[in-house]
């Protein structure tokens, strides 16, 4: 952590074991990749959330997401984003902490993707694991549009092994691709009415423009909300 006070976008990260203080490491196209903005980016670390906690919605993580929030918000903050797709969990806690847009997750997308395809087109959401992913977390009430969201996960790979670990190993980016690219592909021959892409998690977008590419298909991922966040604010 460091003790900006500029005006800045806020993350509030994972604990990877990194030593206290040591920012996030740098993953390229995603949130954690200062390229990919062209605005300030500050972080903390969220004690305790570890992957598998935020993943199965601990409770206990609700106030030092809160907690984290308002600490970046301190620094200089004017929005924030998580770099976990799951503390979507939080989200109504973190917003109602702070004074600043809160988009946690990507899934936050999912109601307005549905109403840029016309049914009986489909959008494909591809997670860390579809067995966490509950009905309360796609932000979709209306059974029909529900029918419309087919979510595939990579469970049981060898990038969800890794970031069950604690800590996680360095994140293997040719993992992340063929795990993700494999999930792809089994959702869309079982669904060729997909007509869109949404990834949850934050290691994803390292191959959002390789899946743009070989699919054809618009692919919307964390880094998309962040800017759509950003563009926002004056």
């Amino acid at each position: 952590m460091t003790s900006e006070t500029s005006r800045s976008f806020g993350l509030l990260a994972l604990e990877r074991g990194q030593p206290t203080g040591a920012p996030p490491p740098v993953l390229p196209g995603t949130v954690l990749d200062p390229a990919v903005f062209t605005f300030p980016v500050i972080w903390e670390t969220v004690e305790g959330a570890q992957v598998e906690r935020v993943v199965r919605g601990d409770p206990a993580l609700e106030q030092a997401y809160v907690a984290a929030a308002r600490r970046l918000v301190d620094r200089g903050a004017i929005a924030i984003h998580s770099t976990c797709g799951f503390a979507i969990r939080y989200q109504q806690a973190i917003a109602a902490a702070v004074k600043v847009p809160v988009a946690t997750s990507s899934l936050l997308l999912l109601p307005a993707l549905l109403r840029q395809f016309p049914a009986p087109a489909k959008v494909a959401v591809i997670t860390y694991d579809s067995t966490a992913l509950g009905e309360d977390l796609l932000c979709v009430d209306d059974p029909a549009e529900r029918a419309r969201l087919v979510v595939g996960g990579i469970e049981g790979g060898k990038v969800w092994h890794d970031e069950r670990m604690v800590p996680p190993p360095p994140v293997d980016i040719t993992a992340v691709e063929d795990d993700v690219t494999g999930c792809v592909a089994r959702a869309r021959g079982a669904h060729p009415e997909i007509a869109a892409i949404l990834f949850e998690c934050g290691l994803f977008p390292v191959v959002s423009s390789k899946i743009r590419h070989r699919t054809g298909l618009p692919v919307y991922d964390p880094p998309a909300l962040c800017k759509l966040t950003l563009g926002s604010i004056a």
